[in-house]
């Protein structure tokens, strides 16, 4: 039986994942998206249909996209759920994630698309993958001001117009408007699978600003006219993985960081200042207070305290210093006299000079206790 043998470099698994994710039809489509309400700028690049500047390959975003359709292929089969449904209008169009519906709506669909336990109130649920570096912040904040526009524009979607008419979905888009007071993230550590549930119930006025926010991109004649929603690539992930990035903050000249294509003259550099000691002051101000607060709990245990959990860590510091009694004994041996009071580093230096190698020892420091402090859940 013949070795099987490798002739060249084995590709990056990433860029087969990459081309399957680019050539989705949800990758390809020039209309506005739910899922685009996060960052102005790039919206308005998409909905006035500019070519794509900068291609990066993000396994992150392509781990998320398997992660939707293994887990709401898995709810489809297991619960009898509505997954990746299709809604529009004509500004924008959405794939919501899961739709559960309640008795009395599931009841007017075939017996095959009802769901096997139907929900209390009709509901509509959107799926987010975390690293575990922003777990805790998830689930101390909750749902980000983009997500909440998303998923609120899904359930606006589905009260005003129900089921988009499409293929795959004629009988559900029978059923016309449905009323939806369910909202639901559900968030997936990424690294460890953890899942934590966000419900809350329909806003109306989130929705409303979610329409305004699109609105506002589709009044632009231009997309230099909307608004960065965030930093620039190195700071916000958003950036380093849009693909307008260069459309909208330039190329690095001379080195620099693209942030710096953004200073002209003497008065935006006079704006960054007043920004940078505004931010400083606060910064300033929160650090003395985390202080306070380290040195105000320094006393209490370990264990949860209302929302929160006090974690307390120590880590001992070992340090080489010579060893004082072993040098003494050297001199000893060698005849050399010894200073009444032993004097450390006359002692090291004239060790030095001879050639001779100086003794060590290990000294532990007492250690100190950093603190941590983690969001509980309910």
């Amino acid at each position: 039986m013949s070795t099987p043998t490798i002739t060249g470099p084995s590709p990056s698994i990433w860029v087969a994942a990459d081309a399957i994710d680019r050539a989705r039809p949800r990758s390809r489509q020039r209309q506005l998206g739910a899922s685009d309400t996060a960052c102005e700028r790039r919206a308005a690049y998409k909905f006035h249909g500019w070519e794509p500047t900068d291609h990066v390959i993000s396994p992150a975003s392509v781990l998320g996209t398997y992660t939707h359709e293994g887990l709401t292929t898995a709810a489809r089969k297991e619960f009898g759920w509505l997954v990746e449904k299709k809604v529009a209008d004509a500004t924008v169009r959405g794939s919501i994630d899961i739709v559960q519906l309640d008795r009395v709506t599931a009841r007017q669909l075939p017996r095959r698309l009802r769901p096997r336990v139907p929900a209390d109130e009709n509901t509509v649920e959107d799926i987010k993958t975390r690293t575990v570096y922003r777990w805790d912040e998830t689930i101390r904040y909750g749902a980000t001001a983009p997500e909440l526009r998303q998923v609120m524009t899904y359930a606006r979607l589905l009260n005003s117009g129900g089921f988009a008419d499409v293929d795959g979905q004629r009988v559900l888009a029978r059923l016309g408007p449905i009323r939806v007071e369910r909202i639901r993230l559900r968030y997936i550590c990424r690294d460890n699978g953890e899942e934590f549930v966000q419900e809350i119930p329909y806003d109306p006025d989130i929705a409303e600003e979610a329409v305004w926010w699109l609105q506002r991109v589709t009044e632009t004649e231009h997309p230099e006219q909307a608004r960065r929603d965030f930093l620039g690539p190195g700071i916000d992930a958003a950036c380093d993985y849009c693909p307008f990035a260069t459309a909208c903050w330039g190329a690095p000249a001379n080195g620099r960081p693209v942030q710096a294509n953004l200073v002209h003259d003497n008065e935006d550099v006079a704006k960054h200042l007043a920004d940078y000691v505004a931010a400083h002051r606060q910064w300033s101000e929160a650090d003395k207070l985390k202080r306070f607060v380290r040195k105000s709990v320094d006393g209490t245990d370990a264990g949860r305290y209302g929302a929160n959990r006090l974690d307390w860590s120590e880590e001992e510091k070992k340090e080489q210093r010579p060893d004082l009694r072993a040098m003494i004994e050297i001199f000893d041996t060698l005849g050399a006299p010894i200073p009444t009071v032993p004097d450390e580093d006359r002692m090291v230096k004239a060790l030095v000079t001879a050639g001779l190698a100086v003794p060590m020892r290990t000294v532990v420091k007492r250690p100190s206790r950093r603190i941590g402090v983690s969001a509980v859940r309910e």
